[in-house]
């Protein structure tokens, strides 16, 4: 990690601070007046109907879903994957890292490193035969054994080795906010994005994930173009305080403590374009059809 002393940082916190007001001048004008989620997608772990890969994407197609996104690695066949995309035209816009959390980059053991980086060429190369464009990284965590420091410098370097991976097969690193003890802060997100150098590494925000820290709509403003994928989520500061933290997630869509017009505001003015995956509890038919719904309440918001 580079090694800032304070006058760097605050040097660099004033600098980000004065082009996260600009980038609305860098975005596509044409953008500007549009909605900034127009696409749905959802987990494919959320899908608790007892189905064929087939069947539970005509099923997700005819709810009014865009597209599916898939765990890499996952156990299903690629042939049906492959032949239930083309058949009904839902797309995988991307997979989730499913090995990170078990074996993450940021482990003191280099084997456990190299492991998550070697699921992430396997993913990159999937999501590209898949027709996606990003994979999905948890990049560190931090805890009683792993320092912040360390958890930023490991992961920084295992995410270089992938690069040139993630360069030729075009598909991009999009790196996850969640309860990690990781990159809590927009300004030091935006840092870490921006030190790689690279277009093929980007963010994928979380919108209920970031309500225990902060507001939505302010880490939209800071991270700006950055941002590459939007997952769907809400959570309710009332139930965190009365219940405990973990109980703040549960909360249906459009009842919690995001401000889902701010929201909007804030991805419409940084140019922000595409998709929102809903990242919530599944459930059967009538729990999906629920979802689909109120994430059109939320896009239009």
């Amino acid at each position: 990690m580079n090694n800032y002393n304070r006058r760097d940082f605050i040097k660099y916190s004033s600098a980000l601070a004065l082009s996260a007001a600009v980038v609305p001048g860098k975005c596509n004008p044409n953008l500007i007046s549009e909605q900034p989620l127009i696409k749905k997608s959802l987990k494919f772990g959320m899908i608790k109907e007892e189905l064929s890969v087939m069947d539970k994407f005509k099923l997700v197609k005819d709810l009014g879903f865009h597209g599916i996104e898939l765990d890499s690695p996952n156990d299903l066949d690629e042939k049906e994957i492959l032949e239930a995309r083309d058949k009904t035209g839902l797309e995988i816009p991307g997979v989730v890292n499913s090995v990170h959390w078990k074996s993450p980059m940021s482990d003191p053991d280099p084997k456990v490193r190299a492991t998550c980086t070697e699921s992430m060429k396997s993913a990159l190369e999937a999501t590209k035969r898949y027709g996606g464009t990003t994979v999905l990284l948890v990049p560190a965590v931090v805890n009683e054994n792993v320092g912040y420091d360390e958890a930023y410098e490991r992961s920084q370097t295992e995410i270089r080795k992938i690069l040139p991976l993630a360069e030729k097969t075009g598909i991009k690193i999009a790196i996850e906010n969640v309860w990690n003890n990781f990159l809590i802060s927009p300004l030091e997100a935006a840092r870490y994005i921006d030190e790689f150098d690279s277009p093929m590494i980007g963010w994928y925000f979380d919108v209920g994930n970031i309500v225990r820290y902060g507001w939505p709509e302010q880490w939209v403003k800071i991270l700006g173009e950055r941002i590459i994928k939007i997952d769907i989520k809400d959570y309710s500061r009332k139930k965190q305080t009365d219940e405990g933290i973990w109980e703040g997630f549960k909360v249906k869509l459009g009842e919690g403590s995001v401000d889902w017009s701010k929201v909007n505001a804030a991805l419409k003015a940084v140019g922000y374009q595409g998709w929102g995956s809903a990242e919530v509890s599944g459930g059967n038919r009538e729990r999906l059809k629920e979802i689909s719904e109120r994430m059109d309440r939320l896009y239009a918001a």
